[in-house]
């Protein structure tokens, strides 16, 4: 659209509107939360949903949180984990898996890797969304798209019960991922493919208490 065409429409938009009334005040009273101010109830609620959407969701304290990663990449039959840049150490200090650091590896060399261990920037109980932002632990997009098993941290004080809540907790300047559940889509009979646009099998770990 040319500078002239630009200016013409917008003075026919100008004079259409010259006359009319102002627009009046309307009160937004809306929701921010549709969840009991509990915390308890609030971490239970982002159990349920996570796992309405087919995340396997396990629960443990500080304390258990290595033996608990260690135990879910076995079982998983994970032999390699890629490590994003500031996951803490202790994380896999159980794990039998070879820690693979991230070090900007290739899309072929993630395509070889069977795991990656993140941790999250907040999770979002009335949704069951995990959300990262690409920062210390969590690593760039592409580590949590291309291995088939992801395992997500999620700390409790990490839990809001809304998106209106989280909202204000994110920086927008960042690279967002929001996650609900494992890939998965489905054709037009509905029959539903999981793993093909990102990690086949989601698993999130609740920890109880504060690191």
């Amino acid at each position: 659209m040319s500078q002239n065409s630009r200016e013409r429409i917008l003075a026919r938009i100008r004079s259409a509107v010259a006359d009319a009334p102002e627009a009046p005040e309307v009160t937004r009273a809306y929701l921010t939360r549709h969840t009991p101010d509990d915390p308890e109830a609030v971490l239970d609620l982002l159990h349920e949903n996570l796992a309405d959407y087919r995340a396997r969701v396990h629960r443990t304290d500080e304390a258990g949180l290595a033996a608990l990663i260690a135990r879910r990449l076995e079982e998983r039959g994970a032999r390699t984990c890629v490590v994003p840049d500031g996951l803490p150490a202790e994380w896999l200090a159980d794990a039998t898996a070879e820690a693979v650091p991230d070090g900007r590896l290739t899309p072929a060399a993630l395509d070889a890797v069977d795991a990656v261990v993140t941790g999250c920037a907040l999770a979002v109980a009335e949704t069951g969304t995990i959300v990262l932002d690409g920062g210390p632990g969590q690593g760039r997009r592409a580590l949590t798209l291309v291995p088939d098993l992801h395992v997500c941290v999620v700390r409790e004080e990490q839990v809001v019960a809304s998106v209106p809540e989280a909202m204000p907790l994110l920086d927008p300047r960042r690279p967002l991922t929001w996650i609900s559940g494992p890939s998965a889509t489905s054709d037009i009979e509905l029959d539903r493919v999981e793993g093909v646009h990102g990690p086949r099998t989601l698993e999130v770990v609740l920890v109880r208490g504060r690191a």
